[in-house]
């Protein structure tokens, strides 16, 4: 039996392609049109089942972040009858899945976490985050793009940030002003068929002191939830483990409803630990989309993980028997 370690998806996993995505007949789906009705929102399966992709709706926190939940939790659930599932471990967002994949939170705690953080988040006017590249087109580390991220961020004290981690990228997250300081600040890349930096659309300063209302209201507006410890270990965006026989439910709350809340995810930390750790044979990624592939390509290589060293020698590796990343969606 294979060892698993289940990596869930963030903001933005949740595209055109998604559309479709949830068995109507499902129970975990009926009962969360129930908890969309009791917030007077309307339905996933309307909303995942619309003729056309519209992302002034789609991409709104309030049903992105629903939609992913649950599309997630349902691959998760699949990817758990494949294997041993070692650990959970999610990208920003994704916390909130891992939580309820590894049984932190049951099914409606998990949805009332998602969708009131969304909620609260939309209320938050103003910043935003972007994205640039610390690697090269082979994937390895490019020391002078950290230390232009390093700049940049130096030059806007109290508007910039770190906010994620994310493999061989970074994360940069900001008010209005800081913002356009970094898109201004950070010397133009093509990586790919992308141009960096690029911003983010439809995503707040996440994982920054600028949230920190956020954290506050969330703490109270979320004080019922039930936790508990988790059946399956979590990582969280700290590269710090929570075990079955060894979490404190309190300190994981806090963790989620305040730190992560306002200080920067490390992503990369969270699947390291998971490497090492666990020795996982797969990376599991339950969709939407297939977001997560190439960061943890990345990620892989400056581990060095089965010797790959480039992006060539990953995608050597993930088209022969024993790739290690698997994606659920594509």
């Amino acid at each position: 039996m294979k060892r698993l370690a289940i990596v869930c998806p963030g903001r933005g996993s949740y595209t055109e392609a998604s559309l479709g995505s949830l068995p109507a007949d499902d129970p975990w789906v009926q009962r969360a049109e129930e908890l969309r009705a009791e917030y007077r929102l309307p339905g996933l399966l309307e909303l995942d089942g619309a003729a056309a992709f519209d992302r002034k709706v789609h991409l709104r926190p309030v049903h992105a972040s629903a939609l992913i939940w649950l599309v997630a939790l349902l691959d998760a659930r699949t990817a758990a009858e494949t294997g041993q599932v070692v650990c959970v471990a999610g990208n920003s967002m994704g916390w909130y899945i891992a939580l309820a994949v590894a049984g932190a939170l049951d099914f409606d705690d998990g949805f009332r976490l998602v969708q009131e953080m969304a909620l609260l988040q939309e209320q938050y006017d103003g910043g935003g985050q972007l994205l640039y590249p610390l690697v090269d087109e082979h994937w390895r580390p490019d020391p002078a793009r950290a230390e232009a991220v390093r700049d940049a961020l130096a030059a806007a004290p109290g508007e910039a940030f770190p906010s994620i981690t994310l493999g061989g990228f970074a994360v940069l997250a900001g008010t209005n002003v800081g913002v356009a300081h970094l898109l201004k600040a950070l010397p133009p890349v093509e990586l790919g068929r992308n141009r960096y930096p690029l911003r983010l659309m439809g995503h707040g300063p996440y994982h920054t002191p600028l949230l920190a209302g956020v954290s506050d209201h969330a703490r109270s507006r979320l004080a019922r939830l039930e936790w508990r410890r988790p059946r399956v270990t979590l990582v969280d965006g700290r590269g710090l483990r929570f075990t079955p026989w060894s979490t404190d439910v309190a300190r994981l709350a806090d963790y989620t409803l305040r730190t992560q809340v306002v200080e920067p995810y490390d992503f990369t930390a969270s699947v390291r630990v998971a490497l090492r750790e666990y020795a996982p044979d797969e990376l599991v990624l339950p969709g939407p989309g297939n977001t997560l592939g190439a960061i943890c390509g990345q990620i892989l290589i400056a581990e060095g993980w089965r010797g790959v060293r480039d992006k060539a020698g990953f995608e050597a590796l993930q088209a022969g028997e024993d790739a290690v990343v698997r994606s659920m969606r594509r």
